[in-house]
């Protein structure tokens, strides 16, 4: 009985870590959605999310990895660029620029994109095959038209707003909530494509990242990754941002 509910409890860890990855993502949506409003910009926020994930990355990467972590090399380091590329520093401003125009709900919407896009660059990169005669290679493509099928939906078409609670919310002040309602029906479909092609990037990501974490264990992995994005996003965000104050932190939303 005990190994049994050993066996158990290591089938569903990755399910239960998905979940928690998913729902700190949302959490994440929300907050990026409130410091938008007090007035933060997307280039400056990327850099400070960037440099406060290495400051934890790094250390714990240090300290588990200490004896296991084999010697980085310049192919590691090419593969630690494009994964902080991709996966952070472009993902993230391009993403981050869509939830400023759009809403955190849609953007968790659209990320069920990130599969399907994974999916067919795994295919076009050789990565993985389709095997579409397998009930495996059917569900895989179902599942993929169905991705793209409901962020095309949810792209051009707006329906009447359903109001499934009794009671409601308001994490933002009036003027903040009815200037991003004003974001919304103005800038959506510039805002979904930026949403898309922040999926690819992560889709390109995923696939990178793949391959440098069979040769590099995870923690340095990614503390490598946030370390190029964070020097990435802050070039980036130095380069357009002239307005010092605006790098200002408060004890606040913003923070």
């Amino acid at each position: 009985m005990a190994k049994y509910s050993t066996s158990m409890a290591r089938e569903l860890k990755p399910m239960i870590l998905m979940v928690i990855s998913q729902v700190a993502f949302g959490a994440v949506n929300i907050f990026y959605k409130l410091a938008f409003a007090d007035g933060m910009r997307v280039r400056i926020l990327i850099p400070y999310r960037l440099w406060f994930a290495t400051a934890v990355m790094v250390p714990l990467a240090l300290v588990l990895e200490r004896n296991g972590r084999p010697k980085l090399t310049w192919m590691i380091a090419f593969q630690g660029f494009l994964c902080g590329l991709f996966g952070a520093s472009l993902g993230h401003n391009l993403s981050g620029e869509s939830l400023f125009l759009t809403s955190a709900t849609f953007i968790a919407a659209m990320s069920n994109l990130i599969p399907a896009l994974t999916f067919i660059m795994a295919i076009l990169f050789r990565v993985e095959s389709l095997a579409i005669r397998t009930l495996t290679g059917k569900a895989k493509v179902l599942g993929t038209v169905l991705g793209i099928a409901g962020a095309m939906v949810l792209t051009f078409y707006k329906g009447l707003e359903i109001n499934i609670w009794p009671f409601h919310v308001h994490l933002l002040h009036h003027d903040q909530a009815r200037a991003a309602s004003e974001h919304n029906s103005g800038d959506h479909v510039w805002g979904s494509l930026l949403a898309v092609i922040s999926c690819v990037s992560y889709a390109a990501w995923l696939i990178i990242q793949t391959k440098m974490s069979q040769r590099y264990p995870c923690y340095s992995s990614t503390a490598l990754m946030c370390l190029m994005g964070a020097l990435q996003a802050t070039v980036y965000a130095l380069c357009t941002e002239k307005d010092w104050s605006a790098w200002k932190l408060g004890w606040n939303i913003r923070l």
